[in-house]
């Protein structure tokens, strides 16, 4: 059997900077790259060292719809303590909503600034 992961998620963001200091801030990840990006947007890439959410912003002027599709539901994140990140969640002002227990976990939902929805969960 091959062994793989997620390596990425790209998502298009109104402020790529402003959408990566969010990320860094609620999971303690950090900034793995940042620059030019297509058709002369600009990418952040924000995770750990093996995973990161690519955050895009597209030129000014350009429709935020990217090209490729935009259907998401939301993204899952794993965390070690749900109460502590949903602390940062609260102190950057964001509202963590449905919280839910049930087999294996714990976990809370939230939406960003850009209207991205994320999953935050415990298996702990």
């Amino acid at each position: 059997m091959t062994q793989s992961y997620l390596e990425h998620v790209n998502i298009t963001v109104a402020d790529a900077d402003q959408a990566a200091a969010v990320l860094v801030d609620v999971f303690d990840w950090h900034i793995r790259w940042s620059g030019p990006a297509r058709d002369g947007g600009y990418t952040v890439h924000v995770g750990t060292a093996d995973q990161y959410i690519a955050v895009y912003r597209p030129r000014d002027g350009q429709s935020r719809d990217f090209p490729k599709g935009a259907p998401l539901n939301h993204l899952a994140i794993v965390v070690d303590n749900l109460d502590a990140v949903e602390a940062k969640v609260v102190a950057r002002g964001l509202t963590p909503f449905n919280h839910g227990t049930y087999d294996p976990g714990r976990r809370f939902y939230f939406f960003d600034e850009n209207g991205i929805e994320f999953e935050v969960v415990s298996y702990h």
